[in-house]
């Protein structure tokens, strides 16, 4: 069934426009805009060319710099290409990469012919893999040689006929080609080319040989574009179906809320482009100004303060794992940060140490801004409110952005709360999503048609709202871990471990980390007759690495009798938390009476 077939919650304007506390602070114009019936695509190119920055440097890849003008040429030329593998309007075609041109390019040619792309992350485990392909009913892949040797055990059994081989190195130049192939490219696997595996240079030339008349679809608004990723309450992932209206309401609240940005920007997009966080803010915002996107693909904290030099960026966007590199960097010494402009965390709150912490940190090196921390969610394209410049308040991740509305709830209910009373985030505007593909029951549960006549989406975040609309996260609802702004879900982790004939039960939690803030430890009751050994230990860690992505595997693993139950009969994974709060607390203090 094609992904046109669904039937999702219409979302055109609003029944009734929600109060918001917050419209002081926006002039009317900022509040109130019409999100164009085009494509995500289509907006980017008609402001390259209303804007006059088709010349300007759009992409920087390790020094290759492709302009505004090429780059278009390139997904034009890219569109025809996957319109002579059959690709057409509502297709679902997966992307399976990091930061690359070529992966760009394929997303927003794929966007300008309606088909729609699905966003996954390359480090996924061969089962995550052929679960999403055979989930969309992916015919064409996108793929970076580096998950070739994932790839090739589980092609067979999916609908694949042709799959496209990406490599870091198509956009490098001759000489950076060869060091790559001598270092890192050197123990990659690569396929042969066939009818199934085609090189992107010899794809590209079949767009060059494309002598049929192409009638382009001519998205609109409300047509599917793509699928990000999120994991269900039972750990089953969710694809998070996002339109081109989605996007381009986000670009446009972006111009409004970040009214500096601008072409002469430079942004170091080290954010993955699998993420909503990335994909939007780090990419799709930063091509619809006119600025300069360095497109970094795999990040290594420890090289940090050269990328700083090297490009001077004026925008960083990241997780909080980032920033706590940024000041934890013992080469930053010497590194002046006064190009930056804005400095913007998401994928997870920080406290406000060690906000102190970073916006000192930024101080020191020059900068003249702060941190901006900001709430998000995939399933609303990525952010929904900002601590912005003219709206700013300590501890709080500031008010909704311009067309999105927020309420805090009495969880499950439309019923709002008071101001500053605890409750549920819940979300309502152009940017939140047409629902969870083929998932009839999440899509009920996150959307819901209030009294007013909206549909609003329940984040299952726990928040409070001030009386001027200054929003204040709390925690999770849910039983989700964050670990480097990326969602782990225990029970995805413990269904792995319980296939090893030894796990009688397990139950995984989040545990704090220095840099990550968050990692997953496992704890385990075996059953009678296995032990606790070195080589159950490596099975059970293979096991992961198999089945899970990298930032899922539990980073410990604790053995016990049997695990603490409830009244009902389930683990008690809150005892659990409790426990080892209190014995890290107990190690503390043993610290400090020594």
């Amino acid at each position: 069934m094609g992904i046109l077939d669904m039937k999702f919650f219409s979302l055109i304007g609003f029944k009734k426009k929600p109060k918001a506390r917050w419209k002081k602070f926006y002039d009317k114009k900022q509040m109130n805009f019409d999100v164009p019936n085009i494509s995500i695509y289509e907006y980017l190119k008609r402001a390259s060319l209303n804007n006059y920055y088709k010349n300007n440097i759009a992409i920087d890849y390790f020094g290759t710099k492709i302009t505004y003008q090429e780059f278009f040429s390139k997904i034009s030329q890219c569109s025809r290409a996957f319109c002579s593998q059959g690709i057409r309007k509502g297709d679902v075609v997966t992307i399976l990469s990091a930061n690359i041109p070529e992966a760009l390019i394929a997303f927003y040619a794929l966007n300008k012919i309606g088909a729609v792309a699905n966003m996954i992350h390359p480090l996924s485990s061969e089962n995550e893999i052929k679960e999403a392909l055979q989930r969309y009913s992916t015919v064409v892949l996108v793929a970076m040689d580096i998950t070739y040797s994932k790839i090739k055990n589980i092609i067979s059994e999916t609908e694949v006929y042709k799959t496209i081989i990406l490599s870091a190195k198509d956009s490098m130049n001759p000489l950076m080609k060869i060091g790559y192939e001598l270092t890192q490219g050197r123990n990659v696997k690569k396929p042969k080319k066939s009818e199934e595996y085609i090189y992107w240079k010899d794809f590209i030339k079949y767009g060059e040989h494309y002598n049929k008349d192409i009638e382009y679809a001519n998205p609109g608004k409300d047509t599917p574009a793509v699928i990000l990723h999120s994991g269900g309450s039972t750990g089953v992932p969710k694809g998070i179906v996002l339109s081109n209206g989605n996007f381009t309401a986000a670009i446009m609240q972006a111009e409004r809320a970040l009214p500096d940005l601008a072409k002469t920007d430079i942004i170091l997009a080290i954010m993955p482009i699998f993420h909503g966080f990335g994909l939007s803010v780090s990419i799709t915002d930063a091509f619809a100004v006119g600025a300069k996107v360095v497109l970094i693909p795999t990040f290594k904290a420890s090289e940090f303060d050269k990328l700083l030099v090297k490009y001077n960026p004026s925008v960083l966007v990241g997780v909080p794992t980032l920033f706590e590199a940024l000041t934890t960097n013992e080469r930053m010494k010497n590194v002046n940060l006064s190009n930056l402009k804005y400095v913007i965390s998401g994928g997870d709150s920080l406290n406000k140490d060690r906000v102190n912490k970073i916006n000192d940190f930024l101080h020191e090196h020059g900068a003249k801004t702060n941190l901006t921390q900001g709430y998000g969610m995939t399933e609303a394209v990525a952010a929904i409110s900002f601590d912005l410049k003219f709206a700013s308040r300590p501890g709080s991740v500031g008010i909704p952005w311009p067309g999105t509305y927020v309420a805090i709830t009495k969880p499950g209910t439309d019923e709002e709360v008071p101001p500053l009373e605890e409750g549920e985030i819940c979300i309502c505007g152009p940017t939140v999503m047409l629902g969870y593909y083929n998932n009839e029951k999440e899509t009920n549960e996150a959307l819901h048609i209030h009294k007013d006549g909206n549909v609003w989406l329940h984040s299952g975040d726990i928040g409070v709202m001030d009386k001027d609309g200054f929003i204040t996260y709390k925690t999770r609802i849910k039983r989700m871990i964050v670990s480097s702004g990326y969602n782990v879900y225990p029970s995805q982790i413990e269904e792995v471990l319980e296939r090893h004939p030894a796990v009688m039960d397990s139950s995984v939690i989040g545990i704090p980390h220095p840099y990550k803030v968050e990692v997953a430890k496992a704890y385990i009751a075996l059953k009678q007759g296995y032990h606790d050994t070195p080589k159950l230990r490596k099975e059970l860690l293979e096991l992961c690495e198999k089945n899970l992505a990298k930032y899922s595997i539990p980073k410990e693993f604790e053995f016990r009798k049997s695990l603490p139950k409830t009244m009902i009969g389930k683990v008690d994974f809150r005892k659990l938390q409790q426990e080892n709060m209190e014995k890290r607390a107990e190690k503390r203090n043993e610290k400090k009476e020594v």
